[in-house]
This record gives C-alpha cells, sequence and structure tokens, in this order.
C-alpha cells in the first residue's frame, strides 16, 4: 500500500479477528464533519442513541426514535470510507420479538448503509441475537450498564459488583454463544472487565471497564468537551472544544454589539469583483 493509499473500511468479522490483537479504537459520530473527521483513527465508528442526549437535548436515550437513528446514520454515512460504521437500535426496536428486531435492524442498515447493529442486552437478548446474525444482520451486543435500561437498573450504576458479577459474566457468555461480533462492556469493574475479555473469544470494547480490554469507545462530545451536562468518571477530555467555542461566540457577540463586525473586508463594493 502507498503512503497516500486508503485503508478500505472493515467488516465485523475483521472486528473479531482482532481479539487479543493491536486494540480497537472506536467513538460515537452523529453528524458528517465529525465523521470526516474521526474517519482515518477509527476501526468503527458507533452512531449512538446517545445523540438524544448529546444533539437533541433528551434527558436519557429514552426517547430516540427509528426515524432519528436513520437520519443521522446517513450523515455519518456521507463522511466514512476507512471506517466500518455500526449503528444502535433503538429502545423499543428489537425487545418485544426477534421478528421485530429483524425488521427494524433491516431498515437500519438498508437506509443507512450500517455494516452491524448494536443492541443492549445479555441472557434475555441471546435468542434475538442469534436470530439476526442466522438473518445476515452482525450484532454488537452491548452489556454492563445498559442506558435504555436506566429505569430498572435504578439510575446510572455500576454494573457486576460482587456476586452481581457471575450474571454479567453470564451475559457475555451468552451472547458471545448467540453470535455477536464483539461486546462492549459499560461501566463494569475493572477486575471483571478483565476476567470477561480474558473468557470470551470475541472483543470487548470498554467504555469504563479496563485498558486490559480489545478496544475502547467513548462518546466524542464527551472526550472533546462539546457535551458539558455532566462528566463520567471514565471519561476523559482530550480536548476542551467547548470552552473555545463559547469564547468565540461571546467574541462575535461583542464585536456585532460593537458594530465593528463585519469589517470592510468582510462586505462587498459595487464595482470590485466578488470573491468567495
Amino acid at each position: 500500500m502507498s503512503a497516500t493509499a486508503k485503508k478500505s473500511a472493515p467488516l465485523p468479522d475483521d472486528i473479531r479477528a482482532r481479539k487479543g490483537g493491536e486494540p480497537l479504537v472506536s467513538l460515537t459520530a452523529y453528524t458528517t464533519p465529525m465523521a470526516q473527521l474521526m474517519d482515518a483513527h477509527c476501526d468503527f465508528v458507533l452512531v449512538g442513541d446517545s445523540v438524544g442526549m448529546v444533539l437533541h437535548g433528551l434527558p436519557s436515550t429514552l426517547g430516540v426514535t427509528m426515524e432519528m437513528m436513520i437520519l443521522h446514520g446517513q450523515a455519518v454515512s456521507r463522511g466514512l470510507s476507512q471506517s466500518m460504521m455500526v449503528i444502535d437500535m433503538p429502545f423499543g426496536s428489537y425487545e418485544e420479538s426477534p421478528e421485530q428486531a429483524f425488521r427494524n435492524a433491516a431498515r437500519l442498515m438498508r437506509e443507512t448503509g450500517a455494516a452491524a447493529v448494536k443492541l443492549e442486552g445479555g441472557v434475555e437478548m441471546a435468542p434475538t441475537i442469534a436470530f439476526l446474525v442466522k438473518r445476515g444482520v452482525p450484532v454488537m451486543a452491548h452489556i454492563g450498564l445498559t442506558p435504555q435500561s436506566i429505569n430498572t437498573l435504578g439510575g446510572y450504576k455500576v454494573q457486576g459488583r460482587g456476586a452481581a458479577g457471575e450474571a454479567l459474566m453470564a451475559d457475555a457468555r451468552a451472547v458471545t454463544d448467540a453470535g455477536a461480533f464483539c461486546v462492549v462492556l459499560e461501566k463494569v469493574p475493572e477486575v471483571l472487565a478483565n476476567a470477561i475479555t480474558q473468557d470470551v473469544d470475541i472483543p470487548t470494547i470498554g467504555i469504563g471497564a479496563s485498558a486490559d480490554c480489545d478496544g475502547q469507545i467513548l462518546v466524542v462530545d464527551d472526550m472533546l468537551g462539546l457535551f458539558t451536562a455532566f462528566k463520567a468518571k471514565f471519561v476523559k477530555r482530550f480536548a476542551n472544544l467547548g470552552e473555545g467555542a463559547e469564547a468565540g461566540i461571546a467574541a462575535y457577540a461583542a464585536e456585532v454589539r460593537a458594530r465593528s463586525f463585519p469589517a470592510s473586508e468582510h462586505v462587498f463594493g459595487d464595482t470590485a469583483p466578488e470573491t468567495k
């Protein structure tokens, strides 16, 4: 491959084959420009239902619809050429039955071009995962803290502490046996995340889990300091773009009120040729 050649986007089987190898890199994306920025750096990009909170101001992910996911999935797909796109199945789109899950997963993939879907749940969702995989739908599983279940989990709490670790291990084994090509571990104790990573033969993707997972994912607006409504312990701010953006907006407002913007270089004369 030449120095200027672009890599092709991996497929779910390529992600699965990375078990125990170089760590997998992932972020969420909801727009074309953000997808373009991360395309060369991520192995896969997740169109997450976190879009409801990050971009739409919803209090949780529960209000996210299929139409919202499709709209943002189409936007992200326009910005990717090297990274695989995975899309979240929103709350209520897959829990009723495997048949419901297949209809909605097929629609998401067909209308967005996503290579795979992600759904939340362990043992209880394993039959649905198996149903989808047998019908050509690659599935990324998600266990531990599952945000769509916060009302039954009692909020955004760490999952799998103490005796509850056995149930989470059972979840990991169930989704692996059902055919998921990888599994997200969210907000689980480090020791348990390491044990699961060693136990299952598919990659584990950590978010508030362990550096020894097979990969990591973060919400991009969290790690760039754009979403500041709250900050989870597991989020590292790699930039503080929100602060810079607010400063820029304040400077703009001040210049408008002072009538110093637009200046002469930003307006057009009657005779000079127009420039962009």
